[in-house]
């Protein structure tokens, strides 16, 4: 999909906050998904699982903050926006609203949203939005551990017992209309980006998504194909209604040591 660099000069203001909101809505999408992972830290099924959710955390978190710094070229300080912004204003996928309930859970959501991510990620590589052709793809090569972990996963529980097959399958269907509302997005601002090439078309953007979680969804018997996204938009944002719990939310604003911040 690649053309000529996008000039951010050329977009008209409804073509920037267009671009404003697809890099906030990827940039709150990793900073709460780091989230997630942190939760399970200590409460994974083993020490060196919650030592690979750490890692995981970490990298949504070092991802998150390359995002949010593509603001500047649009002529926007990103300190305000990672720290200041309420709960109402965040743009992550809206699967990521709740904290994980139990491991099956999370190991769904490692699938269903942790793949979202990445995959219209991946079609932001390929636009035309400088920043991103040159600072998407090592993010995405990164994420290959998120990924082989979350297949190991996935098929594990998919393959266990009756009442963990269950917690799994019902995290994941639970997930899956809210996300692929979110990948499909195909409103005016998505519509006014894929017009620029910075990504491509809804219907591209879907079929990378149902072809990297598809084959898993199917061992615990979920045809993503057959799935519908949910239907409560909200186009400010470019998510469907709703926003992350407070806890979230002032754990990612850092609340809790704003005496001590320095950036």
């Amino acid at each position: 999909m690649s053309d000529a660099a996008l000039s951010v000069d050329a977009l008209d203001d409804a073509g920037r906050d267009s671009l404003r909101r697809l890099i906030l809505t990827l940039a709150d999408s990793k900073r709460l998904m780091g989230i997630r992972y942190s939760d399970w830290l200590l409460g994974a099924p083993s020490i060196e699982t919650g030592i690979a959710a750490s890692s995981m955390a970490q990298d949504e978190w070092g991802h998150a903050r390359l995002l949010y710094a593509m603001l500047k070229d649009l002529g926007i300080d990103p300190v305000p926006v990672e720290h200041d912004r309420p709960g109402e204003a965040y743009a992550s996928v809206g699967s990521l609203d709740d904290p994980m309930p139990d491991w099956a859970a999370l190991v769904a959501a490692m699938v269903v949203v942790d793949g979202a991510i990445g995959a219209v990620l991946g079609s932001f590589a390929e636009g035309t939005f400088e920043p991103a052709r040159s600072r998407v793809p090592k993010m995405l090569a990164e994420e290959e551990f998120h990924t082989s972990l979350a297949d190991a996963w996935y098929r594990r529980l998919a393959a266990a017992d009756e009442e963990a097959r269950s917690l799994l399958v019902a995290a994941s269907e639970a997930m899956l209309p809210t996300t692929l509302a979110w990948v499909g997005a195909d409103d005016e601002a998505a519509r006014a980006m894929v017009e620029a090439r910075v990504i491509g078309p809804a219907a591209e953007r879907l079929s990378r998504y149902r072809a990297r979680v598809g084959p898993l969804l199917a061992a615990s018997g979920i045809d993503v194909t057959s799935a519908e996204g949910a239907s409560d938009w909200d186009p400010e944002r470019g998510r469907t209604t709703g926003r992350p719990d407070e806890d979230a939310v002032e754990r990612v604003r850092g609340d809790r040591n704003r005496s001590l911040f320095v950036e």
